[in-house]
């Protein structure tokens, strides 16, 4: 279980990454993380050219001159910088559960919000509704993104949650009966 947000660091990630591809400008990351989301979500300014500013101070990243654009503040990505997005990629294999406790927990309060009676959200035309409707159509989009990625038919899997963490090597915290990684319990992710 997460006791906050997405998992850090993860905007500095997807910069890091996107660098490596070529040398881009502040809003030309902005798009390209929104159009990873699916449309869903877009950082602002405030998040990307700090992290481009800290990555230029610390040697990751550096910015170059285009004669063709000389007003946008463009930057590649440094020798430095391609060695701290191979640490970060590491890292990252460590985050799936994390962002899989993001997305459920989401969809738990959504479905709280839906049929616990301590909730009281008035319907609103033409916006979207706490409702079962709503709720199936959430699930439904997540299928279809599943089959359009992965290239293959949604099946669905009848393992509880605990099944589930055995199959993949995974135990579970015995207070909390949430997963948690296999490993020693003082392999604790850093960033």
């Amino acid at each position: 279980m997460r006791k906050s947000g997405p998992p850090k660091g993860l905007i500095a990630y997807l910069v890091l990454e996107l660098l490596e591809e070529k040398p881009r400008y502040g809003y030309e990351i902005l798009k390209e993380i929104r159009e990873i989301s699916g449309g869903h979500w877009e950082p602002s300014y405030g998040s990307v050219y700090p992290i481009l500013y800290k990555f230029e101070e610390k040697g990751w990243a550096e910015r170059i001159d285009r004669e063709d654009e000389p007003d946008r503040k463009y930057f590649e990505l440094t020798e430095a910088g391609s060695a701290e997005l191979a640490d970060r990629r590491e890292s990252c294999a460590e985050k799936a559960r994390d962002f899989a406790d993001i997305i459920l927990g989401f969809f738990h309060v959504y479905a709280a919000f839906s049929t616990d009676e301590r909730f009281e959200i008035p319907d609103r035309d033409g916006e979207w509704r706490f409702d079962e409707t709503c709720s199936a159509w959430i699930v439904e989009q997540l299928a279809r993104h599943h089959e359009r990625y992965f290239d293959a038919a949604f099946e669905r899997i009848e393992a509880t949650p605990e099944e589930f963490s055995v199959r993949h090597g995974i135990t579970t915290d015995s207070d909390e009966g949430t997963p948690t990684d296999a490993g020693d319990a003082s392999d604790a992710e850093t960033e």
